[in-house]
């Protein structure tokens, strides 16, 4: 995975589509510093799950990752500011919720975990598994998104967006 986030900072910065702090651009590196275990344990423990292997991966390599595209992708969280959803926008739940062909959208909503975006249009989210052992689920989420947008993992959504810098 820290192959393709090096790619992704290098291709964004070399675009100059955008725009990045000094310290970015000079290493042409996207990420903050690792996160350590001990703070990954931490959130383990502050939000009662066990994260995802690639997401505590991430969070090793870069505790943090800001977006090459703000208007389309969300930016990677530190592991201390990421919440449950429903803490951070419950209003969104209930909207959600409040219509029934949405339901089971605002049921995985309601136990998603927030990762990234928390402030920007859109998020990336973790829903954690209902059966112990299950697959968690990756969605980025926004509202001028017709739903969810699902993802095979964290590498997958790095993949595509690579795809979407190399196509830009």
């Amino acid at each position: 995975m820290k192959k393709i986030l090096r790619e992704i900072s290098e291709m964004a910065i070399k675009l100059g589509e955008f725009s990045f702090t000094t310290e970015q651009t000079e290493t042409k590196w996207l990420g903050d510093q690792p996160a350590t275990p001990a703070e990954i344990q931490e959130a383990e423990t502050r939000l009662g799950v066990m994260l995802p292997v690639d997401y505590k991966e991430f969070l090793l390599i870069t505790n943090g990752f800001t977006t090459p595209n703000e208007n389309v992708d969300p930016s990677f969280s530190k592991i201390s500011d990421v919440a449950f959803l429903k803490d951070v926008d419950p209003q969104l739940i209930e909207i959600w919720t409040e219509n029934v062909e949405l339901l089971e959208g605002a049921i995985k909503l309601a136990r998603s975990i927030v990762i990234g975006g928390l402030t920007e249009e859109q998020y990336f989210l973790l829903i954690p598994p209902v059966i112990e052992n299950a697959d968690w689920e990756y969605w980025k989420f926004a509202s001028w998104i017709p739903g969810e947008h699902p993802y095979q993992g964290l590498e997958n959504y790095f993949i595509n967006l690579l795809d979407f810098l190399k196509s830009a």
